[in-house]
C-alpha cells in the first residue's frame, strides 16, 4: 500500500467529515492536494469553477442552502487573493466556509519567491475566527478539524494554509508527547440550544403585552422558528416585516407578512414601522435604523443567538440572547392574545392592497419589457421547492418586492457585502446542496459581464450530476449598470454618466447556446409567461435573455411626490432619455394611489 501523503490525508479527512465536494481552481501551490483528489476513489469531488472568486461564492451558496460547511480551495498568491471576495461574503452573512489555500514551498519562504504572499496577514481579518498555517504533518488532522468545527460553531469562514511541498510529504499523525496536538473523530457540530434567563423573557412578554400595535422584524437568524413566529404573530396581532436575508423565512401568502423593509422594501412594511408602538426584532442585523420606528416611538425587544450583534440597531429595553425557536416558544407561553384585532386588520388590508399595487406596476408598459413583470410572471409559475438566488443591482429590487415566497422556497443573495456577481455561482452551490430542486438565478447584465457568463460553462459541465437538471439563469438585459445609475440620480442629483454606466451590448442567449444551454430571448412582455413555462419544462439548464427598460425606477416605499419632483428636476438637466424616465416613474408611483 502506497504511503499516504499529507494531501491524501486532507482529502480523506474531508470525506470523514461528510464533505461531498470542494469548489476550487488548480495551481501549482496546491498540486499535491489536486493530485490527491485525482487518486481518491470517493468523495469529495473537486468541482472546477472558472475563477477562484466563483469557487468561494459556490462554497458560500452551498453552505447557505445546505446548512453544512462549504469548502473551497485555491493556489498560493493570486489564487488565494481571488478567494477573498467570496470569503468576505461568507463572513458578513455569517456562513460556515473553510478555505484550504496553498503557499510557496517552505524552503523558499521569505525569499521574495514567485507567488509568495503573506497569507497570514492577508487572511487575518476574513478568517479571524480561525486561521493557521500547517508546517509539519503532525499539525493535521487537528488544524483541519478545528477549521471545520469553528466554521460551523461560529458561522464564519476559516482558513488553513498548506505549503506546496508539505502536501507531498508523508503524513504522520500527532504523537502522544509534548508539543503535539491530537484531534477527535469527525462528527456533527450542533451547538446546544441557548436560552435567555426566564426573568428576561417575562420582561419581554410584559413589554409586548403592554403594546397595542406590535411589529415584528425577522432576519435569517429566525429561519428555524417560522412556526413559532407565525403563532406569536397570531397571538399578538402583529405584522411581520422581513430583512432581505430573511425573505424566505416566512411565506408571502400569510396575510400579515408585510414583505421586505428598507430602500428595497414594501409600502406595508414602511407603514408597519411608522405606526407601531412595540417592536420585536428576531435574528436580524438590519442596519438601516431610519426604516425602523422613531427612537422614542416604540418599546423594543430583540432576540439573537449572538450577543455581539444584539441591541445595536434600535434602542431595545430587553435583549434576549438565545436560540430563536426556543426563545419565541417561551414568549408564546407568556404573552396574552390581543382581543382588539383592529391593528391586524389594518396590516392585512395594507398587505392586500400592496400586492395589487405591485401587480399594476408590473403590468405597466415599458420599452421594451418592464423588469418588474419578469419577476411577477416568475411568481405565478415557480415551483414551491425552488431555490432563487439574486444579484446585487437594480434587479435586486424586483427580487425583493415582486417575488412571492411560498411553500418550501428558498432564496438568498449577498446581503451584507452586497457584492456583484454571486447569483450564478450561488445557484451552482445550491444545485450541489439540493440536486433534486430547480434553481433560478436572477442576474443583471452587469453581473453577467463581470463573471456570470464564464460560469455558464461550469453549469454545463456538471448538469449531469443533478437529478433535477433545471438551473435557470434570467438576465435583466438593459445595457446599463442600473443600480449605480439610479443612485447617481437619486442620491447625488447627477444625470447618468454614460461612459461609466453604459455596458457593451451582447446576446447572452447566443453565448448560452454556445455553452449548451437552451436559450430564450424575450423582447416583448407578452412573451414572458411562455418563456418561463418553457424554462421550467426544460430538461436541462436554460438562460432567459430579457431586454428590459433601464428607466423603470426602483422607487422606495417612503418616497414622496416632492422627492420624486426633485429627482425629476435633476434628471431634466442632462440625463439621456430623461422624459421617458420621468414618465415611467410617475406611472409607477401613481399605482399606489389607485383605490
Amino acid at each position: 500500500m502506497a504511503e499516504q501523503q499529507v494531501g491524501d490525508h486532507i482529502v480523506q479527512r474531508l470525506r470523514e467529515w461528510g464533505v461531498e465536494q470542494v469548489f476550487g481552481y488548480p495551481g501549482d501551490g496546491i498540486n499535491g492536494l489536486v493530485a490527491a483528489f485525482g487518486r481518491a476513489e470517493d468523495n469529495p469531488a473537486f468541482i472546477q469553477a472558472r475563477h477562484e472568486e466563483m469557487a468561494a461564492f459556490q462554497a458560500t451558496g452551498y453552505a447557505k442552502f445546505s446548512g453544512k460547511v462549504g469548502v473551497c480551495t485555491a493556489t498560493s498568491g493570486p489564487g488565494a487573493i481571488h478567494l477573498l471576495n467570496g470569503l468576505y461574503d461568507a463572513k458578513l452573512d455569517h456562513v460556515p466556509v473553510v478555505a484550504i489555500v496553498g503557499q510557496t514551498a517552505r524552503s523558499a519562504m521569505g525569499g521574495s519567491y514567485q507567488q509568495e504572499v503573506d497569507l497570514q496577514s492577508l487572511y487575518k481579518d476574513v478568517a479571524s475566527d480561525y486561521l493557521v498555517e500547517v508546517n509539519v504533518p503532525a499539525q493535521l488532522p487537528n488544524a483541519l478539524d478545528r477549521a471545520i468545527r469553528v466554521a460551523m460553531t461560529r458561522r464564519a469562514p476559516t482558513a488553513i494554509i498548506v505549503p506546496a511541498d508539505l502536501q507531498e510529504q508523508p503524513y504522520e499523525p500527532p504523537a502522544h508527547e509534548f508539543k503535539q496536538v491530537p484531534s477527535s473523530a469527525p462528527g456533527p457540530v450542533h451547538p446546544g440550544t441557548v436560552l435567555p434567563p426566564a426573568e428576561e423573557v417575562r420582561r419581554a412578554a410584559e413589554i409586548i403585552d403592554a403594546g397595542s400595535k406590535v411589529a415584528i422584524l425577522i432576519g435569517q437568524g429566525a429561519r428555524g422558528a417560522a412556526a413559532e413566529i407565525t403563532e406569536l404573530a397570531e397571538r399578538t396581532g402583529a405584522g411581520v416585516a422581513k430583512a432581505l436575508l430573511g425573505k424566505d423565512v416566512l411565506p408571502d401568502d400569510l396575510p400579515f407578512v408585510t414583505g421586505p423593509i428598507g430602500l428595497l422594501g414594501s409600502r406595508p412594511s414602511y407603514e408597519l414601522m411608522r405606526d407601531c408602538d412595540t417592536l420585536l426584532i428576531i435574528g436580524s442585523n438590519f442596519p438601516y435604523s431610519q426604516f425602523l420606528p422613531d427612537f422614542r416611538q416604540a418599546r423594543a425587544v430583540e432576540i439573537d443567538i449572538d450577543g455581539a450583534f444584539i441591541g445595536m440597531r434600535y434602542p431595545t429595553e430587553v435583549n434576549l440572547i438565545g436560540d430563536a425557536k426556543a426563545t419565541v416558544a417561551q414568549l408564546i407561553s407568556l404573552v396574552e392574545r390581543k382581543q382588539d384585532r383592529s391593528w391586524r386588520e389594518t396590516i392585512e388590508k395594507n398587505v392586500q392592497r400592496w400586492w395589487e399595487v405591485v401587480e399594476r406596476q408590473s403590468m405597466l408598459e415599458a420599452h421594451p419589457v418592464n423588469p418588474m413583470r419578469v419577476v411577477w410572471e416568475l411568481s405565478q409559475r415557480i415551483p414551491e421547492n425552488a431555490i432563487v438566488t439574486a444579484d446585487s443591482g437594480s434587479s435586486t429590487n424586483w427580487y425583493a418586492r415582486c417575488l412571492r415566497m411560498r411553500g418550501d422556497m428558498r432564496g438568498s443573495l449577498s446581503g451584507t457585502l452586497a457584492t456583484m456577481g454571486p447569483a450564478v455561482p450561488y445557484a451552482i452551490g445550491a444545485k450541489f446542496a439540493h440536486p433534486d430542486r430547480p434553481a433560478i438565478a436572477l442576474a443583471g447584465d452587469g453581473a453577467m459581464q463581470m463573471n456570470g457568463m464564464a460560469e455558464l460553462l461550469t453549469i454545463a459541465r456538471y448538469r449531469d450530476r443533478w437529478s433535477d437538471p433545471r438551473l435557470i439563469v434570467c438576465v435583466f438585459h438593459n445595457n446599463d449598470l442600473n443600480q449605480v445609475t439610479w443612485e447617481l440620480r437619486a442620491m447625488g442629483g447627477a444625470p447618468k454618466f454614460e461612459e461609466s454606466q453604459t455596458l457593451p451590448d451582447v446576446s447572452y442567449a447566443d453565448i448560452a447556446r454556445c455553452a449548451g444551454f437552451t436559450a430564450i430571448s424575450v423582447d416583448n412582455p407578452d412573451q414572458l409567461g411562455d418563456a418561463w413555462d418553457r424554462a421550467f419544462a426544460a430538461d436541462g439548464p436554460v438562460l432567459l435573455d430579457v431586454r428590459c427598460d433601464p428607466e423603470m425606477p426602483p422607487i422606495p416605499p417612503h418616497a414622496t411626490w416632492d422627492q420624486l419632483k426633485d429627482t425629476a428636476s435633476a434628471l431634466l438637466h442632462g440625463d439621456p432619455d430623461a422624459l421617458h424616465l420621468v414618465a415611467q416613474g410617475a406611472k409607477a408611483k401613481v399605482q399606489e394611489f389607485i383605490p
